[in-house]
């Protein structure tokens, strides 16, 4: 008979969360896949109760695709208020919720939007643990794509420390799992990459490691407001973060 959590992952299927459905499943934990491809919507709370009937722990690696501030911060207050209350109801003991290094500061965009989700799911009833990592790797594509004019890709000036998804996975997992005390004078757990990366170079890598002769122009917006929260180092983690590899360049070389 199997020993492991019966553990619910949001977003099971997205960047994040499938990461996460494969590090449990390899711990020999009891997996719940929560998407709206197996037909279970956290944003109008469809199919959750069921969903979370006997889990133990709920482990929220669900986004969305929109970086509008607007749209993000419905979508991530909505799921977090249908989780607390399906999962009160359920007896579910534990709430695990990935967020963004550094974004305390933040007053616009997708930042915010996560920000607001930090307050609405640490207003609920389930106990719950925040861990806040630094741009994924993964996200350095995205980026490009957003940025592309022809021949050119501008991506906005930011100092990170990137980290691999998987790598986060692990570390949330280590997160739902640990019975220890995580109360502590650093207010949330941090995971990131093993050294501090510019996005600019990370994109320009990526870009000549898959043959592709684009520029890459790193752009300073005047007109947003986080600016100074990505250019100078507000995006780092603090001295206890968990640092984990691989690098971007190690990562990228064996993608």
């Amino acid at each position: 008979m199997s020993t492991g959590k019966k553990i619910a992952v949001a977003g099971a299927t997205g960047r994040l969360g499938r990461h996460v459905v494969d590090v449990l499943t390899e711990r020999g934990h009891r997996v719940v896949p929560v998407s709206r491809s197996t037909g279970v919507d956290i944003e109008s709370g469809a199919g959750l109760a069921e969903a979370l009937e006997g889990v133990e722990t709920v482990i929220d690696a669900a986004s969305t695709p929109s970086p509008d501030e607007r749209v993000a911060t419905e979508f991530f207050t909505a799921a977090a208020r249908n989780l607390h209350e399906a999962g009160a109801k359920a007896g579910v003991r534990r709430l695990v919720v990935v967020s963004i290094i550094g974004i305390d500061g933040s007053v616009a965009g997708y930042n915010a939007a996560k920000l607001a989700h930090e307050r609405e799911v640490l207003a609920g009833p389930v106990p719950t643990r925040v861990l806040r990592a630094a741009q994924f790797h993964e996200f350095v594509e995205q980026l490009a794509q957003w940025g592309r004019q022809g021949d050119t890709v501008y991506v906005p000036r930011m100092r990170t420390q990137l980290v691999a998804a998987r790598a986060v996975a692990e570390a949330l997992v280590d997160l739902a799992l640990t019975e220890d005390d995580v109360s502590s004078a650093v207010p949330f757990a941090e995971v990131a990459g093993p050294r501090e990366e510019s996005l600019e170079e990370a994109v320009r890598l990526l870009l000549r490691t898959r043959g592709d002769t684009a520029t890459v122009v790193a752009v300073s917006d005047p007109d947003n407001p986080d600016r100074e929260l990505f250019e100078n180092g507000g995006l780092l983690p603090g001295a206890r973060a968990r640092l984990a590899g691989p690098g971007f360049a190690e990562w990228v070389a064996s993608a």
